[in-house]
């Protein structure tokens, strides 16, 4: 099992970094590609067909706007997780809702935190154990 970390943009580098050093203390492997949903869907949809055959999971980090997670979401049947990046609280605030409002069909679950994601994973591929 391995978490592939799909980012919106390079300048959500330094917190997929975070994402990374949490899942490296739990010993999950990581892969990471860049992509937009919004300018990038070809490019997106060619890195979810290389992993269609493996056991992934995938955590998506992009805030502003987030159409990352559902793109995954509703084009692969692996485990999404949204980790979006938020400047402070009140880009939080604003925000948020483009990360947690998904059509039917669509299942991606949204933690906030780094260190979460990590456990949250670790706990998942315990469960397929």
């Amino acid at each position: 099992m391995k978490v592939v970390l799909l980012l919106g943009s390079e300048k959500d580098s330094a917190y997929a970094d975070k994402i990374v050093e949490a899942l490296n203390v739990v010993h999950i492997k990581t892969e990471q590609h860049i992509a937009s949903a919004h300018k990038e869907a070809g490019k997106l949809l060619k890195i979810l067909k290389k992993y269609e055959s493996e056991s992934v999971i995938y955590v998506t980090i992009a805030g502003r706007s987030n159409a990352l997670s559902g793109f995954v979401a509703g084009n692969t049947g692996k485990v999404t997780i949204a980790c979006p990046p938020f400047a402070d609280k009140l880009d939080m605030l604003v925000n948020i809702q483009s990360t947690l409002q998904m059509p039917s069909n669509v299942p991606v679950m949204t933690v906030l935190e780094p260190g979460n994601v990590a456990l949250a994973i670790k706990r998942i591929t315990e469960l397929a154990i």
